[in-house]
């Protein structure tokens, strides 16, 4: 699975090969952990998985941009960001790979 993007069906096959669940299963399994992700990132908390990183969301206030066509400046409102922050762990195990 390297060098190309991963999507839930490929989550879902690894889950299935790897657990021994069904296919049905595995997906159900892999849709409910994002779903449980997502649900607590928009109530507003943040998500640690132990060797992999953490989730959080950050507020970003109201600033000035400008378009990079015109140079007319333009209000940026202000927004919630998600941030991800990787494990020492997992920073660890990319560096190794590199």
């Amino acid at each position: 699975m390297t060098g190309r993007t991963i999507t839930r069906a490929d989550l879902a096959e690894a889950v299935y090969e790897q657990v021994g669940l069904s296919r049905n299963e595995s997906a159900d399994l892999v849709e409910a952990v994002l779903e449980e992700i997502s649900k607590n990132l928009v109530d507003g908390g943040n998500v640690k998985l132990s060797s992999f990183g953490s989730f959080s969301l950050r507020e970003k206030g109201e600033r000035i941009g400008r378009n990079p066509k015109t140079g007319v400046e333009v209000p940026i409102l202000p927004r919630k960001v998600l941030v991800f922050r990787a494990s020492h762990v997992l920073k660890d195990r990319i560096n190794k790979g590199a």
